[in-house]
């Protein structure tokens, strides 16, 4: 929109804006989906230099729950081919490219039967209108052009001035997809859309273009690459972009240069500085033990007191401090008298030294418990999930889901096939086994 541009050097050419108020070109652009750049190329033909504006957008995602999303992605459509149709007039080759988040034709959808508005989705419709090569039926339909008005610019009875670069190169390939679902696992069967292109102006694709093609080969994402390769060569620039880090203010002057990383440091050969440790630290208190070892009888003193009936503060050991969560689901013990876990034969010295008759209490060790009581405990305190069904088709294990959108079913669990998600005529997808747990039988697992 031009309204965030803080810098001389923008590309310019924002094109007929009268159509938007200013909020809503600030909220378009808010969003930071596009990026503008624009390079000097020289035909090796003519051996002119052109300007070529590179328009790299993420359009937004018509969220079927939020109806006000529908819109804003239209309006974002609508101000990218202001945008671009402004700056091929101004005399630059334009290329727009990114995630469109809409697929063009039947054969970019992997199941456009399934979709029966399927030509009907506004995106598509104006996508047909913003590319090259509109159908004959479609110009004839005033009443439909009169619909999208309000959505491109492109008067009616013309065709758009950009080109899809992979339907330029490869007009019929099938299964050519961009974009998978990967709670489905439909990347498997290569069930997916093409929603990532290269659009460039028609003058260009024509003359310049040489190859066009998608990368679903390559992983790490929901997407795979596309790619374009041109003929012309690029014309290097005299200076960085406007933009570079360079010149933002926390970076200038303070930026190292690639063969400062490869000098060798200096080696300092002097020692380290003696640290003095804080006042009350552990470091400290280790000192102090190991300077002192015998102030480690306290112990015994301690014992002592006890023995003697004075009221002194017992210290736990710190082995097998922590007990067991099965120790919460039993009754508590009572009148234990040594809490310190000392052994028999040094309470009964402790005694006879100090010439007291005291009797002691034996700690009798508690048994081992037997293996798998612990687990045959759990189970009958928690349940675990429900066991799953097989599927009708596959006879396989299925896996469990959770609902997660809004409504009455929000949260319940249900099993459904295990494979990946596919055509229906693919018998290695998934089958349409369906079927909600019962709470009665086994529980729901979360």
């Amino acid at each position: 929109t031009g309204l965030l541009t803080s810098h001389e050097a923008a590309v310019g050419c924002y094109g007929d804006q009268a159509e938007f108020c200013r909020e809503e070109l600030q909220l378009l652009d808010n969003e930071g989906r596009a990026v503008i750049t624009q390079h000097k190329v020289s035909h090796s033909c003519e051996g002119k230099e052109k300007a070529i504006a590179v328009i790299n957008v993420y359009c937004p995602r018509a969220d079927p729950e939020k109806p006000e999303r529908k819109q804003f992605k239209l309006q974002f459509y609508k101000l990218l081919q202001c945008r671009a149709e402004a700056i091929l007039k101004d005399g630059s080759h334009v290329i727009v490219l990114g995630d469109i988040n809409t697929s063009h034709q039947r054969i970019d959808h992997c199941d456009p039967s399934d979709n029966e508005d399927f030509d009907e989705n506004p995106g598509r419709k104006w996508l047909k209108l913003f590319l090259h090569g509109i159908r004959q039926e479609e110009e004839e339909n005033d009443q439909e052009h009169a619909e999208f008005s309000q959505v491109t610019s492109t008067p009616p009875g013309h065709g758009g001035k950009f080109v899809d670069t992979f339907r330029y190169f490869h007009p019929t390939r099938a299964n050519a997809f961009t974009c998978w679902s990967t709670l489905t696992g439909a990347r498997q069967t290569n069930y997916g859309t093409r929603i990532d292109y290269i659009f460039a102006d028609h003058r260009l694709a024509s003359e310049q273009f040489v190859a066009a093609d998608i990368m679903p080969e390559v992983e790490g994402s929901d997407h795979c690459p596309v790619w374009g390769q041109l003929s012309c060569s690029l014309v290097p620039s005299t200076k960085p972009p406007p933009l570079c880090t360079r010149y933002l203010p926390e970076f200038a002057g303070k930026q190292q240069k690639l063969s400062h990383f490869f000098v060798k440091a200096e080696q300092n050969s002097s020692l380290p500085e003696h640290r003095n440790p804080l006042p009350g630290s552990q470091e400290e208190e280790e000192k102090r033990e190991n300077l002192n070892p015998t102030a480690q009888k306290s112990g015994q003193k301690r014992l002592s007191n006890v023995l003697k009936g004075k009221k002194t503060k017992t210290v736990k050991s710190s082995s097998n401090s922590q007990g067991s969560l099965l120790s919460f689901f039993k009754p508590t013990v009572t009148n234990v008298v040594a809490d310190t876990p000392v052994r028999q034969c040094e309470l009964l010295s402790s005694a006879e030294e100090n010439g007291q008759q005291t009797p002691i209490t034996r700690l009798t060790p508690q048994p081992a418990a037997k293996k798998g009581s612990s687990s045959g405990f759990w189970k009958s305190v928690l349940h675990g999930p429900p066991p799953p069904p097989s599927c009708k088709v596959h006879k396989e294990p299925c896996v469990l889901r959770t609902v997660k959108k809004d409504g009455p079913n929000m949260g319940r669990q249900f099993f459904v096939c295990a494979r990946p998600q596919g055509h229906a005529s693919n018998p290695d997808a998934r089958c349409n086994f369906f079927e909600w747990v019962d709470k009665g039988k086994g529980g729901v697992w979360s």
